[in-house]
């Protein structure tokens, strides 16, 4: 019984140790798409108020930026645009709120 009881406990103590580190994970993962999502927020606003350039100063035009060089989720086009708006470059022309279009898919 004794051995029993403390495979029991070692036990335990492993699947309280897998827990932290998971809860651990999820904290960073949850901190990090809660800051993409305000920074898409802000883009999002400041494009719909016509403030573009004042926006690509910001963190939050850095944070997005971070964000679409990493993203396998937008199409190859619609990032290239995005990532061209936000570089500032003189590539990106403003056409009928499509930067706006991409960013609230």
């Amino acid at each position: 019984h004794q051995a029993d009881r403390e495979e029991a406990i070692k036990a335990m103590a492993e699947a309280e140790a897998i827990r932290e580190k998971e809860a651990a994970a999820y904290a960073t993962l949850k901190a990090e798409h809660g800051a993409n999502a305000a920074a898409m927020e802000k883009a999002i606003k400041a494009l719909e108020k016509g403030m573009a350039g004042g926006f690509l100063q910001t963190h939050a035009a850095d944070v997005l930026r971070r964000m679409a060089e990493g993203s396998g989720d937008t199409g190859s086009d619609e990032r290239q645009m995005l990532l061209s708006f936000l570089s500032g470059s003189s590539e990106y022309a403003p056409q009928s709120g499509q930067i706006t279009g991409i960013l609230k898919q």
